[in-house]
């Protein structure tokens, strides 16, 4: 059985399609690269696109790292160029996806994820990333460690962007940002929507379809 890290990272992989260029953010979202389709291209603001696998062991090699400092494999063709054309890279409207860590998801899909009262993590690339992708996921566990809520009616922390995220993934649930309001659309099992309503702070729509999330 996978742990709440390595499940969200797996389920957030499923939004990825055949082809895809998507980046990967600090934390959680860095595994996504192990449970994601082989042909999904993978960039690190740092200059590279073609970033594989987390690197174990012997595969373990300083001149590879991600913007996280977190070291992976090359897949065969990767192409390594400067920060600038990095960030190219990602404000051309070309980037499909990017998976994103949180500390805090309004419910207009503000996010907040690079500095809390007297922690500042640095806001990097995720500013662009969040007007340059195609596409949003947040990858979080629903609260914070001290119990306190992730996903709030208003966002008290600095805004990285906002009205960027599309999809929030979690270790109980999956959640859809839209115009008419968050849509629990999936759920983990044992789990109810009332379960999650209790540790989130906007109201909840539940999809007609809702699902099991996938083991």
């Amino acid at each position: 059985m996978l742990d709440n890290r390595s499940f969200i990272a797996k389920r957030c992989a499923e939004y990825f399609s055949e082809g895809d260029t998507v980046n990967l953010g600090i934390g959680i979202p860095s595994a996504c690269s192990d449970y994601a389709d082989p042909t999904v291209c993978f960039q690190t603001e740092n200059g590279m696109l073609g970033v594989g696998q987390i690197a174990k062991a012997l595969a373990i090699c300083d001149t590879y790292q991600n913007a996280g400092g977190v070291n992976f494999v090359p897949v065969m063709g990767a192409a390594a160029f400067d920060t600038a054309q990095s960030f190219a890279v990602i404000r051309c409207g070309r980037m499909d996806a990017t998976v994103l860590g949180a500390l805090q998801v309004s419910e207009k899909g503000d996010l907040a994820n690079w500095a809390s009262p007297g922690r500042k993590f640095g806001m990097g690339g995720a500013m662009d990333l969040c007007n340059g992708a195609k596409k949003v996921i947040v990858a979080m566990e629903l609260t914070a460690k001290d119990g306190s809520k992730k996903i709030v009616k208003e966002c008290t922390y600095p805004l990285t962007a906002v009205r960027c995220v599309d999809h929030i993934v979690t270790e109980q649930c999956v959640i859809d940002v839209t115009d008419k309001g968050l849509v629990l659309r999936e759920i983990r099992e044992g789990k109810t929507p009332e379960d999650i309503q209790a540790q989130i702070e906007p109201n909840l729509i539940i999809a007609e379809d809702l699902k099991i999330m996938a083991e």
